[in-house]
């Protein structure tokens, strides 16, 4: 009798968490949840490049991420650029012609224009360095969410580091910002991605 009432209670938890598994994601099917910010909308925008002005909606058609950060980054920015990268030269011609990478200086002060497209192009010719006055990137920033601050340098009146966000944002093919990607997405996950959206 107990073993019976073991294995009736056993069954009855199985189907317990199956049932709740399947509302799970059925919901999860219906609601889009991105990243850990899901109120941030993201929004158009347009910034300065070496070649002129660039807008988001320049890109309309085609799957782009955007990723804020600033050329003196010591680590953080070079470790997601290059993962972007390296997922990027896995893209077929075609695909590649339908994906942009976008890098947005949040450091406008040192990082120069000229310095952006090196950069930028340092890690792949489909990225491109973009960035604005201080104002146009802090109402940039706020629409996808992105937090940064200025540190001070001790020992330097001059010097600093800044602390920001290190995400990557995709946008569909209708300029909408459909999924954000933690720090350090490997380059898999990121191809994956990019050829779900181009799909969608």
């Amino acid at each position: 009798m107990k073993k019976l009432n073991f294995i009736l209670i056993a069954l009855t938890a199985i189907l317990l968490i199956w049932v709740v598994s399947h509302l799970y994601q059925s919901k999860a099917k219906q609601t889009q949840i991105i990243g850990p910010y899901p109120n941030v909308k993201g929004g158009g925008f347009t910034l300065n490049s070496n070649k002129g002005k660039v807008s988001l909606s320049d890109f309309k058609g085609k799957v782009v991420l955007v990723y804020f950060g600033y050329t003196w980054c010591p680590d953080v920015c070079p470790t997601n650029l290059s993962l972007m990268a390296n997922a990027l030269s896995q893209l077929n011609a075609k695909e590649l012609n339908n994906v942009q990478g976008i890098f947005i200086s949040v450091d406008p002060g040192r990082d120069t224009l000229e310095k952006l497209e090196t950069y930028s192009q340092y890690f792949h010719p489909n990225i491109i360095g973009l960035t604005a006055s201080n104002k146009e990137i802090s109402d940039i920033a706020k629409k996808f969410g992105v937090s940064y601050r200025i540190v001070k340098q001790e020992k330097s009146a001059t010097e600093y580091v800044v602390d920001h966000s290190s995400v990557t944002y995709i946008v569909g093919k209708d300029n909408q910002l459909v999924e954000i990607l933690p720090h350090a997405t490997d380059s898999e996950t990121i191809l994956s991605k990019i050829r779900f959206y181009l799909q969608k």
